[in-house]
């Protein structure tokens, strides 16, 4: 209930606990065990913040949240409900919400959609459960996709480029780095296991603009958005990877608009722990920024779960509005997250948090907000509002009129399929085989050349070395007849050398036996007579003296 501009949670007896507008957008948590009354807090909350003009998105996880179309009926427990909290003279009364129906597989409500690039690389990994290497390669191509301006709407956009990326991952390795195939391969696996489950029809345009959310109704009551999640949570990772998508989306769209009188949009969303679970680390750090960061934007974030441990410490330190209905201890770990539940408190020294914590009915709870002056209030154990609007689900006839005379109907309920990165890879396709049979063509053109060009250059080196090697073997002959001719000079010269020294020999010869001849024959016969004398006379007086001379005479003589 929206009373005095401010949201009436429920009753500590007779004492109302308040939400203050102004300090909605520092974010909230409404947590317990199932069954404990969290979707009614919830409900509240929402009609709440639309009576006091506050646009709303709900994630309707069981179907129960479609009942907000109606006006509620009085009876049973909730008419005992407003009896006993004195609601009738509270000017508390049953009535309808504007409701807008959405459904990510356009079934039960419009399709809400979004195009691969508003994903982006981050949020899409994870729904694909790719790894640190396969996440990598993926930004890298989105990098591709920008930097060529190719746009990445829905799967068949992606596959293609990543089909495109691998086809020219050496081109592409020097500037972007390795794009190793297996990696790409297993990413086009991933989409297509993606196709498998719908992705086909909420990867797609129109996509969904956040300032369709951003209005009011004719009696100024803020819209509220119903993303039914009956058949998305059956994908915890995809319910989880949309959620943070819109909260993404909501924190780079919207502008700076300081401290407001009242938030801008609130989100609720439901089964919180889903956003969290398996989240790499760089996902977690991504969340805790934006819920950081979007108060500024005016934007409220409420998470609902069973316990507060769901929530990482970062995330929860930013939760300024607290309502904590029963937890069950029953092991040791279980107590050990009530007593940390009952301990985040601002301790109220009328109440033991701690016992009063396991022992709230159904429909009590522990609440803690902020003041005006954004001071945590001291925990107080009230009793919560029951919701204006219908309890439950509606007929699914119901929800598709509902559908059907939504003033958005005409502008999302068809799918367009516009020029992007697959048309114009199509059309490239033929191009580039062109481009590509022509290259071929031109290279083997060029091999020709090139080989007709060594052919030619092997021929004039061949016939340059058969004229070196005649020119050399021409030389060579010239060199031996001219070193056989010095060669036959040579001896002719010595033997002319040789016949003039002979010849001079024998001329001396001649002479100097001649003169020698004389000379000798006279001393000789001198000799030779003295001689013949004496070996005459020895023979037998002068008559042998005197033949003995003249035999040895003319022996010396010759």
């Amino acid at each position: 209930m929206y009373q005095d501009g401010k949201l009436l949670i429920g009753k500590a007896g007779e004492k109302k606990i308040f939400l203050y507008p102004k300090m909605a957008n520092r974010h909230g948590m409404i947590a317990g065990a199932t069954g404990t009354g969290k979707t009614v807090t919830l409900k509240v909350l929402a009609e709440s913040f639309s009576d006091c003009g506050v646009p709303v998105f709900l994630a309707d996880v069981k179907g129960d949240l479609a009942g907000m179309c109606r006006e509620g009926e009085a009876g049973g427990s909730v008419q005992e409900r407003i009896e006993a909290m004195g609601l009738e003279v509270e000017g508390f009364r049953f009535r309808s919400y504007p409701v807008t129906f959405w459904d990510v597989y356009g079934e039960k409500g419009l399709p809400l959609r979004t195009t691969i690039s508003e994903m982006g690389p981050l949020l899409l990994s994870r729904i694909l459960d790719l790894n640190d290497t396969q996440s990598d390669v993926l930004t890298v191509v989105f990098k591709i996709a920008d930097d060529e301006g190719l746009l990445l709407i829905d799967t068949k956009d992606l596959k293609s480029m990543l089909q495109y990326v691998g086809d020219r991952a050496k081109e592409y390795a020097l500037e972007y780095g390795s794009l190793p195939r297996q990696s790409l391969s297993a990413i086009v696996r991933a989409v297509v296991a993606l196709e498998a489950q719908g992705a086909e029809q909420f990867f797609g345009e129109p996509a969904l603009s956040i300032g369709d959310w951003l209005g009011t109704d004719c009696d100024g009551r803020g819209k509220i958005q119903i993303l039914d999640c009956q058949k998305l949570i059956n994908n915890p990772t995809m319910y989880a990877t949309f959620l943070l998508w819109m909260m993404s989306e909501l924190f780079e769209t919207l502008p700076e608009a300081g401290d407001r009188a009242k938030p801008k949009m609130v989100f609720f969303f439901d089964e919180a722990h889903l956003l969290f679970d398996h989240a790499s680390k760089e996902l977690v750090s991504k969340v805790e920024q934006v819920v950081k960061l979007i108060r500024s934007k005016g934007v409220g974030i409420y998470f609902i779960t069973q316990s507060p441990s769901d929530i990482p410490d970062g995330v929860l330190s930013q939760l300024g509005n607290k309502v904590q209905h029963a937890l069950r201890a029953y092991t040791p770990k279980e107590q050990k997250a009530l007593k940390a539940a009952a301990g985040s408190f601002r301790e109220n020294p009328e109440l033991d948090t701690y016992e009063a914590l396991g022992n709230l009915g159904i429909g009590e709870a522990l609440v803690s907000v902020l003041d005006e002056d954004g001071v945590p209030t001291m925990v107080e154990r009230c009793a919560i509002l029951p919701p204006q609007s219908q309890m439950g689900a509606i007929e699914d006839e119901e929800r598709e009129r509902h559908r059907k005379e939504d003033l958005l109907y005409s502008r999302y309920v068809e799918m367009i399929d516009r020029d992007s990165a697959y048309e114009f890879l199509q059309r490239k396709a033929p191009a580039d085989a062109d481009a590509e049979a022509a290259q071929k063509q031109e290279e083997a053109a060029r091999k020709a050349a090139e080989k007709e060009a060594e052919a030619a250059r092997k021929a004039a080196e061949k016939e340059a070395e058969a004229a070196r090697k005649a020119a050399e073997k021409e030389a060579e002959a010239a060199r031996k007849a001219a070193e056989k001719e010095a060669e036959a000079a040579r001896k002719a010269a010595e033997k002319a050398e040789a016949a003039r020294e002979k010849q001079v020999r024998s001329t001396i010869g001649k002479v100097a036996s001649t003169a020698a001849g004389t000379v000798g024959r006279q001393i000789l016969g001198d000799l030779g007579g003295q001689l013949g004398g004496s070996f005459g006379k020895r023979l037998g007086g002068n008559v042998g003296a005197s033949l003995g001379r003249g035999i040895l005479s003319t022996l010396f003589k010759r």
